[in-house]
């Protein structure tokens, strides 16, 4: 199995969606508040995990413009579920990096005007794992 096609599988695991759902209907993409931000969209996210090109995503800036608000998850008419597989990805990049556990204490250095404050609970939340 090559590198690429355990990391779309480790993916789907994490996430425990099925992205062969997807459509392609763009309404994940539509009520995405970061749409805008973002070089590759929610319902093209799924499309290259699908196509095993991991990491064309891992270098997109839609891994880290994601607010991880799950309104494409509210969404999605198939229950595809795209911010868990963006969610997934990023899980997979911060162990490849030997990222560490986000402590409360840490939280203040990392304080940005502008990053949006939701993203700091929901990264608070999720690394804590």
């Amino acid at each position: 199995m090559t590198d690429k096609k355990k990391q779309a599988e480790l993916i789907r695991e994490i996430s425990g969606v099925n992205p062969l759902k997807c459509m392609k209907c763009g309404k994940c993409s539509a009520t995405c508040p970061s749409y805008n931000e973002m070089d590759i969209k929610p319902h093209q996210f799924v499309s290259y995990v699908i196509n095993e090109d991991i990491e064309s995503l891992v270098k997109s800036r839609s891994l880290w413009k994601c607010l991880s608000c799950f309104a494409c998850v509210q969404r999605c008419p198939r229950d595809v579920k795209p911010g868990k597989l963006i969610d997934a990805a990023r899980q997979i990049v911060e162990r490849q990096r030997g990222g560490d556990y986000l402590s409360p204490d840490e939280i203040p250095e990392l304080l940005d005007p502008e990053i949006p404050q939701q993203l700091l609970v929901s990264a608070f939340r999720r690394y804590r794992r």
